[in-house]
């Protein structure tokens, strides 16, 4: 099969098609056919050497989800069958022509969305759900501040606190994007390069400020998250793309009693990351059949362009997700 693998590290010159031996599906795995996959953040990092797989080997494969057809089911399997519509989520490989996965592991992929779509949910989604549901418990009335909110996580999470009852501020970077982020349904759209989070959110809420805080910038919005948020505010950092190492005035949680939570998907055992995947099908899988979330995709590269892609990541060309099609 063919596939991009990482042969060292660098810029999106290093990125490469190559052949490849096909996957072998073991004992409850499942092998699909990908017709598409979708860019992360965390690609980007991997392939620049600064987000390595929880076992690193050589040659490895990146991308962290799929969407195709069931080719071949291996040993003990009884959930699908060959020529079913699937797609999820997996620690590497998604840009390949073919991935091996744990059967439990794979989603339908709803009826009358096509496989591009399917690709650009399941990283971002599940970080948006994990971090608004699990790490941060949002309720109905609650006061959401999702930062990057052109990202992929930050449309997803936009999306998903809207069906969850929230009222959702969102920063972006330009007014274009605070256009579809309204489109999106976020209730106000906050230009960084001209306004100031900590000072609107407040502001705009009669001095309440955010119950959640969903970051993926890091330690520059430190102190700035802090004076944003709400009395018992929940903060859950996502990611680090402004940098990793801050200072921070520990007094403030006391008066506001903060909570601080981090969260990955990546390096959690299997068995984790499957009763996330049996989680979101029982509780958001049905919403994107209904139409209240949706996939966004910003544009379609085809995988001989994966270097270009890459790039039109890291200018932040994108609202919404990058999808690559590989069949």
């Amino acid at each position: 099969m063919r596939a991009v693998v990482l042969e060292q590290f660098g810029g999106p010159d290093v990125l490469r098609v190559r052949s490849v031996p096909d996957p072998v599906p073991g004992v409850g795995e499942v092998r699909v056919k990908v017709a598409a996959t979708a860019l992360n953040r965390a690609d980007v990092l991997q392939r620049e050497g600064r987000y390595p797989h929880p076992a690193p080997r050589p040659g490895e494969i990146l991308g962290l989800e799929f969407a195709g057809s069931v080719d071949a089911v291996g040993a003990g399997g009884t959930l699908w069958r060959p020529g079913d519509a699937v797609f999820g989520l997996i620690g590497a490989g998604g840009y390949g022509e073919m991935v091996v996965t744990h059967e439990r592991m794979l989603m339908p992929i709803p009826r009358g969305m096509s496989s591009a779509q399917a690709a650009a949910i399941p990283e971002v989604f599940f970080t948006a759900y994990d971090a608004l549901v699990e790490r941060a418990h949002v309720r109905l009335g609650d006061v959401v501040l999702v930062h990057a909110g052109g990202s992929g996580v930050g449309t997803a999470a936009t999306q998903l606190a809207k069906a969850m009852g929230a009222r959702v501020f969102v920063t972006v970077g330009s007014e274009e994007k605070a256009r579809q982020a309204r489109e999106l349904g976020a209730d106000r759209a906050m230009n960084y390069h001209e306004e100031a989070f900590e000072d609107v959110v407040p502001a705009e809420t009669e001095g309440r400020g955010a119950d959640v805080i969903l970051d993926s910038v890091g330690a520059p919005y430190l102190m700035r998250n802090v004076k944003a948020a709400a009395v018992m505010g929940r903060i859950v950092l996502v990611g680090t793309l402004g940098g990793a190492h801050g200072e921070i005035d520990l007094t403030a949680f006391f008066g506001k009693r903060l909570t601080v939570v981090g969260t990955t998907l990546r390096a959690r055992p299997l068995e984790q990351k499957i009763g996330l995947t049996q989680e979101f099908i029982a509780q958001a899988l049905p919403l994107f059949s209904g139409g209240r979330l949706r996939p966004v995709i910003s544009r379609v590269f085809p995988l001989d362009q994966i270097a270009d892609a890459h790039r039109y990541m890291e200018e932040n060309r994108n609202f919404g997700k990058i999808v690559i099609r590989i069949a």
